[in-house]
């Protein structure tokens, strides 16, 4: 009986008591930290626990609110700015395709200087799509008619060129291409868009998209069956446009 009584004294030593916990762990808290008791609160255990706990969360980073929720700092989503809700995409311009242009960019310009401010925005605009390194189907409605009738029948009226077109999608002609380049919106429209990292001219058209064609020298005309004697068996050449032309094999 003495035996399992000092085992039994022994076994009730070993168990903390309130007061010991609450020793144990107040002394846990770093010197700044106090734990805020209001008046008439009872000072428990349980207490002590949790603004240790909320202590160490405070150190750690995290943001502690009132009604005791935690919110890990990494968590905190970062909403989207002004200037990104603004940006446009393509499915705000209107639907136009061009023949063969649903998934490039196709720029309708001019090289002829005869009407000078037309001839100097076409050379900003293209200079424009340049810097930004994209691959543009350009179609000079000056070298080719069928290029010009391709844009009046988009428009049904005798538009002036540049007009610019993205994904079967009309951007604009220059002064909203500008635009949208000043506002910072214009490069987000060449997503998905094949880059063209050449930094020279075509080494055969110069970037003119056109050379002289090689069936008639640019005549527009070829002897029928051989027969060079006779001018009047000269028709017409099949492979060349109006201008005697015909696209560049090698940027076109």
């Amino acid at each position: 009986m003495r035996g399992m009584r000092g085992k039994l004294l022994k076994t009730l030593k070993s168990i903390p008591t309130i007061s010991s916990l609450r020793h144990g762990l107040v002394f846990q808290l770093s010197p700044r930290e106090k734990i805020p008791i209001r008046k008439n609160q009872s000072f428990s255990a349980e207490l002590v626990v949790k603004e240790v706990l909320r202590a160490e969360d405070r150190e750690l980073g995290f943001n502690i609110c009132d009604n005791e929720s935690v919110t890990p700092p990494f968590l905190d989503f970062e909403e989207e700015t002004d200037d990104e809700q603004d940006l446009p995409c393509l499915l705000d311009f209107e639907e136009k395709c061009p023949p063969g242009g649903g998934d490039c960019v196709v720029l309708y310009l001019t090289s002829l200087t005869g009407i000078r401010k037309t001839y100097e925005d076409c050379k900003a605009i293209r200079f424009l799509l340049e810097s930004f390194k994209v691959a543009v189907q350009e179609r000079d409605v000056s070298m080719h008619m069928e290029f010009r009738e391709e844009l009046w029948k988009m428009f049904d009226s005798k538009v002036i060129p540049p007009r610019l077109f993205i994904k079967g999608r009309y951007i604009g002609g220059t002064d909203e291409v500008v635009v949208l380049h000043e506002q910072g919106k214009l490069k987000k429209l060449f997503g998905g868009i094949p880059l063209d990292l050449s930094n020279s001219p075509c080494s055969r058209c110069a970037n003119m998209r056109f050379v002289v064609c090689f069936n008639c020298n640019g005549s527009r005309k070829v002897f029928a069956d051989g027969d060079h004697e006779k001018d009047e068996l000269h028709v017409k050449c099949a492979e060349c446009n109006e201008n005697g032309l015909i696209r560049c094999s090698i940027c076109c």
